[in-house]
């Protein structure tokens, strides 16, 4: 194993860890809401509300951003010039809040317009009026999200990662401690004043690693800077392969809000559960590479580039392989294990458990996507990776309009099409992304990136006929004794079987976590 990759693979582990705790934050906070509201109308009009903030997240400060910024950022301490890497962070600082704080006045003042006219304009009136309110105090979090991203950047650049990844977590417990303190006086509202609180914890945990790096600010917008007009240049055509994103996520929410009360509620829920291993495995491995991989590309070693691309997609197919076959099988235990309670009933149960069956289908290619993109990114190309995203994302589009009714006349829940369709769109997208990269780095070493996606194939179909064997003879059993007996089976067969194989990820996972338990 190369330095490189070793020094992705603590990152990883570090990034993994945070991220494994976030995802439990935020299943509680699942439970929490769902125990509270079910998946009524008024959760339906809190999740359309949240669309637009995200919207404004992703397209200025989120993704976009960081894949622009963190490149240019790095080549600038790779160089030793610290100086202006600090002037660079801080006009883009100075560029984001003001952007967001503009955009999202406008926004609050033509709330009723974009409500009913763009997000659910098939919600009744009352409905609509509710997602106004919630929608204009959500509308606070923006700026305070953009700068966080901006600042997880500056961090990653310079290694650090552990509160970085961290920080989603604050923004759960934020919405864990409204429901506690203001959803019982306020309701749903309540819900809308947690996110606030979640992201100003968001930005909170990450200034004392900002701090010990000694930053130096400059009150400017540097609008005549090199570094400035690169991260524009490299951002501009990411911009647009988020707004497709989003206007893919949107074309949900507007489908989802003509079908059966609790449709929306249903794929937010399932897409949120399928995220939880996606953010753990794709996410966590991408944002730990791709600092090492724009500090290859700035010191034009493409050859380590590469054997460190193949490296992290082997990984990421050895872990993700199983947890899309595990939720597959599962996905019905798990959603009633972690949410059946409350107002959350079984009828709800089989809504989520529909609409995570078709999002699970598509986990391995969510995460091979976050690493492919970012390894154009490395190489300051945001380009190709935003064109084929933008084809996907059409396609997605296309589908999400076409399947649920092809659903709906098969007899099926429609919102089942809509999860489909974005898998689908996601694993096109994957295989082009890869297809062009090979092109880029002259192979993808592919006799070692086969052989590692069949030895995971292997372990997993052990798995596959373990957890079938395991449904069938407890078929008559508690759905929580399926799901906890399930994960823990499937985890050991598949160790088991990778054991076997001699897979040699499974050694650097096991190595991982060893260092991580002695520190």
């Amino acid at each position: 194993m190369s330095n490189a990759t070793r020094q992705i693979a603590r990152a990883a582990g570090t990034v993994m860890f945070a991220f494994v705790l976030n995802s439990l934050m935020g299943l509680l906070r699942q439970i929490l809401i769902t125990r509270a509201f079910g998946t009524d109308a008024a959760l339906d009009a809190f999740y359309a509300a949240s669309r637009l903030p995200e919207i404004l997240f992703s397209l200025i400060a989120g993704g976009a951003l960081a894949s622009a910024f963190i490149p240019t950022f790095t080549g600038y301490l790779e160089n030793q010039k610290t100086a202006d890497a600090w002037q660079l962070a801080s006009s883009v600082a100075n560029l984001v809040a003001v952007a967001l704080t503009l955009i999202s006045a406008l926004a609050w003042f033509f709330a009723p317009q974009l409500v009913g006219g763009v997000l659910v304009p098939q919600f009744d009136p009352a409905q609509q009026a509710l997602t106004v309110e919630l929608l204009r105090i959500q509308l606070l979090t923006p700026v305070i999200f953009g700068l966080s991203g901006l600042l997880m950047g500056v961090l990653n650049a310079n290694q650090r990662f552990f509160l970085p990844a961290l920080a989603p977590s604050m923004l759960w417990l934020g919405i864990i401690l409204s429901i506690f303190i203001f959803v019982p006086s306020m309701g749903i509202h309540g819900l809308a004043w947690g996110a606030v609180l979640g992201a100003v914890l968001h930005l909170g945990v990450q200034l004392p690693a900002l701090l010990r790096l000694r930053p130096s600010y400059s009150p400017t917008l540097g609008l005549r800077l090199p570094g400035v007009r690169q991260v524009g240049r490299l951002m501009a055509p990411r911009l647009l392969g988020v707004a497709v994103v989003q206007l893919n996520f949107l074309v949900n929410t507007i489908v989802a809000s003509g079908m059966a009360s609790g449709s929306l509620a249903a794929i937010t829920v399932a897409f949120s559960v399928m995220l939880m291993p996606q953010q753990a495995i794709g996410q966590a491995i991408a944002i730990a590479a791709l600092p090492t991989f724009s500090a290859q590309f700035a010191r034009g070693n493409l050859a380590e580039l590469r054997s460190s691309l193949v490296s992290t997609l082997r990984g990421i197919l050895f872990l993700a392989l199983p947890a899309s076959i595990g939720l597959i099988l599962l996905r019905q235990p798990v959603v009633a294990l972690l949410f059946q309670r409350g107002q959350f009933g079984p009828d709800d149960t089989q809504l989520v458990a529909w609409a995570l069956l078709w999002y699970a289908a598509g986990l391995v290619g969510h995460s091979i996507v976050e690493i492919a993109s970012r390894a154009f990114y490395a190489l300051q190309d945001t380009r190709t990776p935003v064109l084929v995203g933008v084809g996907a994302m059409g396609l997605n589009v296309v589908l999400s309009l076409t399947l649920p009714g092809l659903f709906a006349r098969a007899g099926l829940m429609p919102h089942g099409g809509l999860a489909l369709a974005n898998s689908a769109a996601t694993f096109i997208e994957m295989l082009v992304l890869l297809w062009l990269m090979r092109g880029r780095l002259g192979g993808l070493e592919e006799s070692r990136l086969l052989g590692g996606a069949g030895q995971s194939a292997l372990a997993s179909l052990a798995m596959l006929a373990a957890l079938l064997g395991w449904l069938a003879a407890t078929a008559a059993r508690p759905l929580w004794l399926q799901a906890a007996g399930g994960i823990g089976i499937g985890l050991a067969v598949y160790a088991a079987a990778a054991w076997l194989l001699r897979v040699p990820e499974l050694a650097s996972v096991l190595a991982q976590a060893r260092a991580r338990l002695k520190r």
